[in-house]
């Protein structure tokens, strides 16, 4: 999969689990490289989510939410994933 449709597709999932109201999905691999993981193919990512189903939950909820919604990429495609997760009252 190129690093484009990897980026689009984690996009994707991200935009139909939250609905968010602000997204940002960075590829970081060429920060990691040479890393172990790096060479599996795999990539490191870093997402912000602003997201109003966020509400009323703990960070690692949020995170786990994140992990569910981007489901197999996370061993396909993910090796590392930096997770920004807020509702939008906490972005004022």
């Amino acid at each position: 999969m190129s690093e484009a449709s990897r980026l689009a597709l984690i996009r994707r999932r991200l935009e139909d689990g939250f609905a968010p109201l602000r997204l940002e999905v960075r590829d970081e691999s060429h920060l990691h490289a040479g890393h172990a993981g790096a060479r599996s193919g795999r990539g490191h990512f870093r997402v912000t989510v602003v997201s109003d189903r966020f509400a009323g939950q703990a960070p690692l909820a949020r995170h786990r939410a994140v992990y569910a919604a981007l489901g197999e990429l996370m061993q396909t495609d993910i090796h590392a994933l930096t997770i920004t997760a807020l509702t939008p009252a906490e972005t004022a």
